[in-house]
């Protein structure tokens, strides 16, 4: 069986205020001038995703996003968190 929850990360979207970073520092981190998702796998142009059992700080991370690039899916009921 799959992990929980998916995260899906936009970072051409992303303006490097690293919200994500405060809130979640064991899933992201600094990458110049933009973060970065720890292990996160390559899914197209900029877009990079990451299955996790525990959300931790992460949904702290995407509502503390502020240009909302970072979304969350609960895998068991196929719902957007955010």
């Amino acid at each position: 069986m799959g992990k929980r929850y998916k995260i899906i990360y936009h970072k051409n979207e992303c303006i490097g205020a690293f919200a994500c970073l405060a809130a979640a520092p064991e899933t992201w981190t600094q990458n110049d001038d933009k973060a970065d998702l720890v292990e996160g796998k390559k899914e197209g142009e900029e877009i990079y995703t990451k299955e996790v059992d525990e959300l931790g700080g992460n949904l702290e991370a995407a509502q503390s996003c502020l240009v909302n690039c970072i979304h969350i899916i609960d895998n068991k009921t196929k719902k957007k968190l955010i």
